[in-house]
């Protein structure tokens, strides 16, 4: 499906003035890791799939942060036991009220080594901006660039690439580091973000640019 469906569109949207540049890379960089937590990480789990390929390469982007201290920034969607903090979302996703605070379910996947040197945030929605601290933490740490990853694609990553570029940073998107549940929606929205909102790239492309960055 993809190539030949995605090239076509692709064009289609060139021809009209949408996608085809990019963002690029602003000075001071962070990693961002979307809801990498075991009630995704878990396939047994409702919500969950396999994510090996995400988490293992979201690791490899992790590492070579570190040595650059580049801020690694972690979300996770979790809810109070009585449920009023999730909205009229737990009526569209009934899943999601399995996502207890509490519950090792909103616990980040302990394969990514988050360290007591990350910064966790809670969310109750799909974007990591909304309702929560994130946007006032990049500003504290001067951060103009934020490097995407984890899950899902369609949803809480898209949600919040779309905020990235409202809020003026550049947004970069490893496609390797994200994943969703299905293919399709994947793939269709992997590709909507990088035509409108960010600069979807390959993992070597951003360790390269990553191995070359001076703090």
């Amino acid at each position: 499906m993809a190539a030949d469906s995605f090239q076509k569109e692709r064009q289609f949207y060139l021809e009209r003035g949408v996608g085809g540049s990019k963002v690029g890379f602003g000075k001071r960089p962070a990693i961002l890791v979307i809801d990498l937590q075991l009630g995704f990480t878990d396939p047994t789990f409702p919500l969950g799939s396999n994510l090996d390929r995400v988490v293992e390469s979201c690791c490899e982007l992790i590492k070579a942060a570190r040595p650059k201290n580049i801020p690694v920034i972690f979300t996770t969607c979790g809810y109070e036991k009585n449920l009023k903090d999730a909205g009229l979302w737990k009526r569209k996703s009934p899943s999601g009220a399995l996502l207890q605070l509490g519950t090792k379910w909103t616990e980040i996947d302990p394969r990514l080594g988050k360290t007591d040197d990350d910064i966790l945030i809670i969310k109750k929605y799909a974007s990591g901006f909304f309702g929560t601290h994130l946007n006032a933490t990049l500003n504290s740490l001067a951060v103009d660039t934020l490097i995407i990853t984890g899950a899902t694609t369609s949803g809480c990553v898209r949600a919040t690439s779309v905020d990235a570029l409202q809020y003026g940073y550049c947004g970069i998107v490893p496609e390797e580091c994200v994943g969703d549940r299905a293919e399709l929606p994947h793939m269709a929205n992997l590709f909507d973000i990088g035509q409108k909102y960010c600069d979807v790239m390959k993992l070597n492309e951003v360790l390269e640019w990553i191995q070359a960055y001076r703090p």
